[in-house]
């Protein structure tokens, strides 16, 4: 197809943020929308560009004293009939505009018009955040090319509304298991119900107080909640096996160890099964570009409650924090969209904060 991101499209992120809402790349469907970027940033003198999969990768090397990351993905969760975009007054409404080919946007935009900013900086445009870790383009990029992610700071341009979200969340998905014995559902007595038992399980969950805790200034709220739960064998016998799935997001001065204690501890007496874990993020908001970044955003910080890939760069010793213009309550919503004057006051942010003085 021609490429829809013309240098008219590049100069304004409100029309780039269409033109990509516009390309259809629902996770392990981004290679069209792979193909516009790495186009248009092949075409761009003072970028470096390299492509793994379906991520591409754009650098500055200017030889500055400290290197930043803009890293935003292509990908989105499937469409609800919320394809291509439309718009009504200041609102453009489609799949992905929230999440977060908006923020993306602000990613392209800067790389073709910025040619000399006040640090290096590396874009990340990355394939198949939305789905299991195993896909996901700055997880490859880390086992194949670990040195396209070095920095001193990075910023995720997650849906934030416009304000800055630090850290992040830890997640840990358990099965918490209950059994009994089976048996004739006229006469049970002769057995256990292990869905029966499970309300104990349930009961624990119901009265959870979860802990705040602040970091930073940043204030995080743990949750713990059962989401699924699984059990029965056919509908005249007493089920002796029922798994209650629970997932705990734990504030990030908990380590997954820690967190898997805790919630060991909230059910102690059942057999407890981590089934995934992965570390949250510190607010990282002690770093030189960071706090240069607070102050071109004009507000205080808050705790992202969730988890994003801000996590991955903290793993490497990398502060990074979540900023982008969509609203995260719309994100994957069928209503989904975004506030044009928010894409334009962010846009307007990031440059205050790379433009040269």
């Amino acid at each position: 197809m021609e490429n829809p991101l013309t240098p008219e499209v590049l100069a304004d992120p409100v029309q780039l943020t269409r033109a990509l809402v516009d390309i259809e790349s629902v996770s392990l469907n981004e290679k069209a929308i792979a193909d516009c970027v790495e186009e248009v940033l092949r075409g761009v003198p003072h970028l470096t560009t390299h492509r793994h999969g379906n991520t591409v990768m754009a650098r500055t090397d200017l030889g500055r004293s400290q290197r930043v990351v803009l890293a935003g993905h292509l990908d989105t969760v499937p469409l609800n009939n919320n394809f291509p975009s439309t718009m009504r007054g200041d609102l453009m409404y489609g799949c992905g505009t929230s999440d977060m080919k908006s923020g993306t946007a602000y990613a392209l935009h800067l790389a073709v018009t910025l040619p000399d900013p006040r640090y290096d900086v590396t874009y990340f445009f990355y394939e198949a955040e939305e789905i299991e870790s195993r896909y996901n383009g700055l997880n490859l990029v880390a086992q194949a090319y670990p040195e396209w992610l070095e920095a001193d700071f990075a910023v995720l341009l997650e849906p934030t509304y416009g304000i800055v979200e630090a850290g992040c969340q830890g997640t840990m998905r358990s099965v918490v298991t209950t059994t009994g014995v089976r048996a004739h559902s006229a006469r049970s007595w002769h057995g256990a119900n292990a869905i029966h038992a499970a309300a104990e399980v349930l009961r624990r969950l119901q009265t959870y107080e979860a802990r705040r805790v602040t970091i930073d200034g940043c204030d995080y709220r743990e949750g713990m909640n059962a989401v699924r739960i699984n059990g029965g064998v056919a509908g005249n016998v007493v089920p002796d096996l029922c798994e209650v799935e629970v997932n705990y997001r734990f504030a990030p001065d908990r380590t997954p160890a820690e967190a898997e204690a805790h919630l060991r501890e909230v059910f102690a007496g059942f057999e407890v099964a981590v089934t995934d874990s992965v570390a949250g993020a510190a607010p990282g908001l002690t770093a030189a570009p960071a706090k240069e970044f607070l102050a071109a955003v004009g507000a205080a910080p808050i705790g992202k409650l969730g988890w994003t890939d801000v996590a991955r760069f903290a793993a490497m010793g990398i502060p990074a924090l979540n900023f982008g213009p969509g609203d995260p309550n719309l994100a994957h919503h069928p209503d989904e969209h975004v506030e044009i004057s928010k894409i334009r006051d962010g846009a307007a942010t990031l440059h205050r904060w790379l433009a040269p003085a």
